[in-house]
């Protein structure tokens, strides 16, 4: 079975301070950065995720390799941002509580850098920092159980809220070290895959970053939760990483344009069964213009989404 955990006053605090931050952008008409913030924190995770790893490439280069740009430097490291480029766009396609899924992403990630990418270790391994081991993964013999215990936890726990337990996963990931060599990428990634089960807007936030940031920090709370045989410490650091990656997302954050049917399902949702005027729907979208808000109307009328009232200036609306 996973290590036990404990939910702290701190969790429930951070808890709290990440669903508030969720409930302001909900709150906006588009979820949906633009396409160059978009752009911006895919290159900020995979350099994020890479550097802890030791990949040597920086921002600019992992930024030409976006655009298709050749560049010089060593090849796996090249490698490695390719694949973790394949893995990040396919991120909506993985399944949370699926090994199976989870060994096609390692796949992804490893492929052509390691042998049996995909595929769990047969041989024992010890986590090395600097020249002393820091943690002996558990045998192979024992990674089917505790796999599976792993992934019931993600199955038959529904109501443990997504925040405690994508940490919990991370953790426990990282302490069983089932492949090789990956492990750390692959633990961080699943932890963003089930983030996004829980909100989309998760896969625009570069948490992997923060992460790098702060990677003394990420390592030593690993190593107390080790020693304390629980992950209750690890859970609260990476809720404070997901709350400062959230906060300084929100702060960056700049939608896209809403569209027409965006606007349209926003002022149903909000006047309901309601008589509204032309004024009423721009005081809803105070950036949009008179014009606008006629062509929106017009739309509403045509389609036959709403019912009209009065003529010209004096028209009122009614969403049917």
């Amino acid at each position: 079975m996973y290590q036990p955990y404990k939910i702290t006053k701190q969790s429930i605090s951070l808890i709290a301070d990440i669903s508030q931050l969720l409930g302001k952008l909900e709150g906006l008409i588009s979820v949906i950065p633009t396409p160059q913030l978009r752009k911006q924190n895919k290159i900020k995770t995979i350099y994020g995720t890479l550097s802890i790893e030791g990949n040597t490439l920086s921002i600019e280069q992992i930024t030409d390799i976006i655009e298709n740009k050749k560049i010089i430097g060593p090849k796996k490291d090249i490698l490695e941002v390719n694949n973790a480029i394949k893995a990040y766009e396919g991120l909506t396609k993985y399944n949370p509580g699926s090994l199976d899924s989870l060994c096609k992403a390692h796949k992804t990630f490893m492929q052509g850098l390691i042998d049996n990418a995909g595929k769990t270790r047969s041989t024992n391994v010890g986590i090395l920092k600097g020249s002393k081991v820091s943690h002996i993964a558990p045998q192979p013999k024992m990674l089917p159980k505790l796999l599976k215990n792993l992934f019931d936890y993600i199955k038959r726990n529904k109501d443990e809220h997504p925040l405690i337990q994508s940490s919990a996963f991370h953790y426990e990931f990282e302490f069983i070290h089932p492949f090789l060599d990956g492990n750390g990428r692959l633990g961080r990634f699943w932890q963003t895959l089930i983030l996004y089960k829980y909100n989309p807007v998760f896969q625009y936030i570069p948490i992997e970053s923060i992460i790098k940031e702060n990677q003394q920090a990420y390592y030593l709370a690993l190593e107390q939760s080790d020693k304390q045989g629980e992950s209750t410490r690890f859970i609260e650091f990476m809720l404070g990483i997901i709350y400062n990656s959230l906060s300084r997302y929100y702060s960056e954050f700049k939608p896209e344009p809403a569209s027409t049917e965006q606007r349209i399902n926003k002022a149903k949702e909000y006047f309901r069964n309601k008589m509204f005027s032309r004024k009423d729907y721009i005081n809803l979208f105070k950036d949009i213009s008179t014009a606008t808000a006629s062509r929106d109307l017009k739309y509403c009328v045509d389609k036959k989404l709403v019912e009209k009232l009065g003529d010209k200036r004096l028209s009122s609306y009614k969403f049917k």
